[in-house]
């Protein structure tokens, strides 16, 4: 089990790629190099907002909208408490963020397999790359090596730049973003007392799961106990686990069949729930 709190997490700012300002506290990062690579993070956005143009990416995105209304392209929004699910190869865009707006992403390798480009790598190469060129309005703007100028999407040229590879998509399993309610769903017994659960979707061949967890004051969950590796977001109340206590807006890991690892609420605890693909 490896657990990080918002609280003790720095912020750190997205690269130029995009149009705005996005600050991201990074809770968990997954295994560099694996499918099932991930990145579990906290959005922030800034003065002046943050805008991307229609774009698609060769991983999966899972978004909660914290507080604000998260826009993903120019006339559909998450509403707050919403939960989007943004598949590998699927487009959306162009979005308009306001400031202010506070999102949880997990964003992680799809069922394809190609994984994920971590952080690291991603913000190296965006300061690379800015040197020889330049990001605006969401794409990379340069001169290629006959003298003619050229453009591509910003995450496109950072991947690229990355892995020296030309970026490949999946053939898209769906057709657009699934923007999911939660409010639309009903509570349903886990099986232990006091615990119950929504599962919103169960994605893809390799069985994706997104829900919510929610704990009474005293009852305990056993995480880790499926056959990848689950995330939990802790969206309010407090837990003990590992004789530690826990509050909102904390990230949980547990690798594939880890558990069973107890978690004890201590006063009535929601969670947001993530299985990751199953390799």
């Amino acid at each position: 089990m490896r657990v990080s709190k918002a609280a003790d997490t720095g912020s750190e700012r997205v690269g130029t790629m995009r149009e705005g300002t996005l600050d991201q506290k990074h809770l968990l990062f997954g295994e560099d190099g694996s499918p099932n690579n991930y990145d579990l993070n906290m959005g922030l956005t800034g003065s002046g907002g943050w805008g991307t143009p229609r774009h698609r990416h060769n991983f999966d995105q899972i978004r909660y909208v914290i507080e604000g209304r998260l826009p993903y392209t120019e006339t559909e929004v998450l509403e707050q408490g919403w939960v989007g699910y943004f598949p590998e190869s699927v487009h959306y865009g162009p979005q308009a963020r306001a400031e202010g707006l506070r999102t949880m992403v997990l964003q992680s390798g799809g069922a394809s397999g190609a994984g994920y480009l971590s952080v690291a790598q991603r913000e190296a190469t965006n300061a690379e790359l800015a040197k020889s060129g330049e990001f605006k309005k969401g794409k990379y703007h340069f001169t290629d090596e006959n003298g003619v100028a050229q453009e591509v999407d910003g995450s496109q040229a950072i991947f690229e730049a990355a892995t020296g590879g030309k970026l490949e998509f999946a053939t898209p399993r769906y057709t657009d973003v699934i923007a999911m309610n939660p409010d639309a769903y009903d509570w349903l017994p886990q099986g232990e007392p006091g615990v119950s659960e929504k599962w919103l979707g169960s994605f893809t061949e390799r069985n994706l799961r997104i829900g919510f967890l929610r704990l009474d004051a005293g009852a305990v969950y056993q995480a880790g106990q499926h056959p990848s590796i689950e995330i939990l977001f802790q969206i309010n109340g407090k837990i003990s686990a590992n004789n530690e206590k826990y509050g909102p807006e904390t990230g949980y890991e547990f690798l594939a069949n880890e558990g069973p690892a107890p978690l004890e609420a201590i006063e009535p605890t929601e969670f947001l729930r993530t299985i990751l693909h199953t390799f």
